[in-house]
């Protein structure tokens, strides 16, 4: 991990606990955190480098002053927006993190314009697509954190069904970050044996539905703010298959180009992440019941691109 640098823009819960993870496990060797918030950017860099020495790992943390801090960066991860409040459409939501992601990409473009970029800021599909459009990137080079995630849920889901198999616990769930997407039963397995062998329909139905609420469950629980242990350990997992060059099939959010029979639109489908950024994106054989939740998945997307077409772009 020599000279590997990590941008994190947006130092709320996800992007602390993200760096906090990435500097304690010493997967790059420098981490910049950039906000808006300069005095907290600045406590977060101090507690979690600190943090950092007592694990005695090599990772340095440091606050950015400006887009310049950003040179330089192998990786860039964009948590920045905010969340919805009483009384705002979910088209004031979008605009204004639409808003925030261009400024956001601008900086990007200037000083980190090699640099791989996860977006994980909501809603996800349409702020990859935003920051595709905004950019000028290459699609291979800006990426969504969410299959993975989401993923990790209906595991969570599907161990407390069964009962046994931690950490063998496989699952796969494609479409975009949101109510529509779509778990996949016939390509989630325990130890290998898929669940549908496992489980009978109703169960496996109600792990899907559980799957699909599983952010707003822990949002209700936790009533001010929203999960970020999860997210931020799904992005660190991206961080390092890219720094690594590691090849990793993950479910992620991108942009596709005739992939599924779909064009100029992001949707999570299995990729392959390296040093590259999306290096392969993979076309699972779905039956006509995925394709056509798939395509509903990715109708939900274009209803939210097709608002930034008209209003923003």
């Amino acid at each position: 991990m020599v000279n590997k640098k990590v941008s994190i823009i947006g130092v709320g819960n996800v992007g602390s606990t993200l760096a906090y993870a990435l500097a304690n496990k010493g997967i790059c060797s420098s981490i910049v955190l950039k906000d808006i918030r300069e005095n907290i950017v600045q406590a977060m860099a101090l507690d979690i480098s600190q943090s950092a020495n007592a694990a005695k790992s090599h990772t340095v943390v440091k606050a950015a002053k400006d887009g310049k801090d950003l040179e330089n960066s192998d990786v860039v991860v964009i948590t920045a927006g905010i969340p919805r409040k009483p009384g705002m459409s979910r088209d004031d939501l979008l605009l204004t993190n639409a808003k925030i992601m261009k400024s956001v990409i601008e900086d990007v473009k200037t000083y980190a314009s090699n640099a791989i970029v996860i977006v994980v800021s909501n809603p996800l599909d349409a702020m990859v697509y935003t920051a595709l459009k905004t950019s000028g990137f290459s699609s291979n080079q800006i990426v969504g954190m969410a299959g993975i995630l989401d993923s990790a849920r209906m595991s969570h889901f599907i161990l407390e069904k069964v009962g046994f198999g931690a950490g063998q616990i496989e699952s796969s769930v494609m479409g975009g970050h949101g109510d529509d997407m779509v778990p996949l039963p016939n390509y989630s397995t325990v130890a290998g044996v898929a669940i549908t062998e496992i489980l009978s329909k109703e169960e496996i139905t109600e792990i899907v539905e559980k799957t699909k609420n599983g952010g707003l469950q822990i949002v209700k629980l936790l009533e001010t703010g929203s999960a970020y242990y999860a997210p931020a350990h799904a992005t660190s997992l991206m961080v390092e298959a890219i720094l690594n060059n590691q090849k990793k099939i993950y479910p992620c959010s991108v942009y596709l180009n005739g992939e599924y029979g779909y064009k100029d639109i992001v949707a999570g489908v299995p990729v392959m992440l390296g040093s590259k950024g999306v290096e392969k994106i993979f076309e699972l054989e779905l039956n006509e019941m995925q394709k056509s939740l798939f395509d509903n998945s990715v109708k939900s997307v274009q209803t939210l691109v097709d608002v930034l077409e008209q209003k923003f772009f």
